[in-house]
């Protein structure tokens, strides 16, 4: 059923229009680079550019699992490519970034997840850009700590796990992923000293309330940044927008993070996961 609902103004942005922008998407179409910044038409796209940060996708784009927020292909992924790693390093370095987050699908097929997959990427970028930052943004390895301890021992400078939503409404979006699975997977990057971060969407039918208690759940586990941002419904196959918060209700939420504890919230409609991520390393 497609979505009748309006998107307020506060939703549109328009792109820039600079060197540094302009220099980024010839490099990106030309060199055939996937970017989550592209394929997912994330609206900070532009801002994320200039600052010298991008987001890259791994281990394919076909994911064993089928969320009902997400427009990922949902399916028997590929093989994995072995020489993934090194590619993406040479992309990193091509595009001249100060930051990068490395996301992918959920490969439930593979022995560890992906895992060893995840801490070459790591070890290869860090190899061919040595000044860089990286994000990881990871699926939940089924809550196995010790799949999870190959990325740890990669070191990252910040591991990201989202919680999507509050807990109520967690088995009607999340197929697999359990709510307390992934604080387990938070506490336990926490415990490792690497920065834990995660993030929700709004507007799926959660209360003012239960986004409170979703912090007060992250901060029990040690999470140390967390994003807050508008779910816009991707396809009709999706789960549609029931709300389209104002942003001075993000702004509330923002203001009680950081009364609870987050070093850093990152807080408005238009933000995504891996939004201002090059802040949240310092």
């Amino acid at each position: 059923m497609k979505n009748t609902r309006k998107k307020p103004d506060w939703l549109k942005v328009k792109l820039p229009e600079n060197d540094r922008f302009a220099e980024v998407k010839k490099l990106v179409r030309d060199n055939n680079l996937h970017t989550i910044c592209t394929s997912g038409s994330c609206p900070n796209l532009g801002e994320c550019w200039d600052a010298g940060t991008a987001t890259f996708m791994i281990l394919g784009d076909i994911c064993t699992r089928a969320c009902k927020f997400c427009a990922v292909k949902t399916g028997k992924p590929l093989p994995v490519d072995k020489n993934e790693p090194i590619k993406l390093a040479r992309s990193i370095k091509l595009l001249k970034l100060k930051h990068c987050v490395i996301t992918s699908v959920d490969r439930d097929d593979l022995p560890d997840g992906g895992a060893s997959v995840w801490a070459e990427v790591i070890v290869q970028i860090k190899k061919l850009n040595p000044e860089i930052t990286i994000e990881v943004l990871i699926p939940d390895f089924n809550g196995n700590t010790e799949h999870l301890q190959v990325v740890i021992d990669a070191k990252p400078d910040i591991i990201s796990h989202n919680l999507e939503t509050i807990r109520r409404i967690t088995p009607e979006i999340r197929t697999k992923a359990k709510y307390e699975t992934s604080l387990k997977v938070l506490g336990y990057i926490a415990g490792s000293g690497i920065r834990a971060k995660s993030g929700i969407m709004l507007g799926i039918g959660e209360t003012f309330d239960e986004v409170l208690e979703t912090m007060d759940d992250l901060r029990l586990v040690n999470c140390e940044v967390m994003t807050i941002g508008q779910y816009l419904q991707p396809t009709r196959q999706n789960i549609e927008v029931q709300e389209y918060v104002k942003p001075e209700i993000f702004k509330k939420y923002e203001l009680a993070g950081l009364e609870k504890g987050f070093r850093f919230v990152e807080s408005s409609p238009l933000v995504r996961s891996s939004y201002h991520a090059e802040k949240h390393v310092k």
